[in-house]
Parts: structure tokens; sequence; C-alpha cells
């Protein structure tokens, strides 16, 4: 048995659209109740969360190398283990 249930969702386009396109908000029944909370402030609080989640999780991405510079890296450090078996 299928039960139909009515959702009110927010849809707030991505402040960085290379990560991702939009943002899906499902509203809880009576936010619009609760301390005269108008459509437009729960829009604000949409928009103010998916910015600082980019803002937290996505841009503040580290300098990581290139795969190459490990696979040289590794390449080198087996150069010298190598080396110094032969010469022990």
């Amino acid at each position: 048995m299928i039960k139909g249930i009515s959702k009110q969702v927010i849809i707030v386009k991505s402040p960085d659209p290379q990560l991702f396109e939009k943002a899906i908000f499902i509203i809880k029944d009576g936010a619009f109740l609760k301390n005269n909370t108008s459509q437009d402030d729960i829009l604000k609080e949409a928009q103010k969360i998916a910015n600082n989640y980019v803002k937290n999780n996505i841009l503040k991405r580290k300098f990581r190398l290139p795969a190459p510079v490990y696979a040289a890296a590794g390449a080198a450090f087996t150069g010298i283990a190598w080396l110094c078996a032969k010469l022990l």
C-alpha cells in the first residue's frame, strides 16, 4: 500500500556550480507556525546553510601533490634503498 505524503521543499542553487547543482531542503511540518517564520526567512536560512557547507567542507581543500610526484618519490626511495643494500 502506498501512502501519499505532501511535503514542502526549498531548492537552492549551488554557490559553486562546479561541485553540485542544487541543494534540496525538506521543510518540517509546522515550520511556518513557529515564531511567525516567513517564507523569506526560511529561504535565507537554507541559502546560508548551503553557503556555509561549501565554505567549511569544500573550499578548504588542502594542497595536494599530483600522483606522479608520489610515484617519483617512491622510485627515488627504492633506488636509494637498493644502493644502500648493494654498498653494505
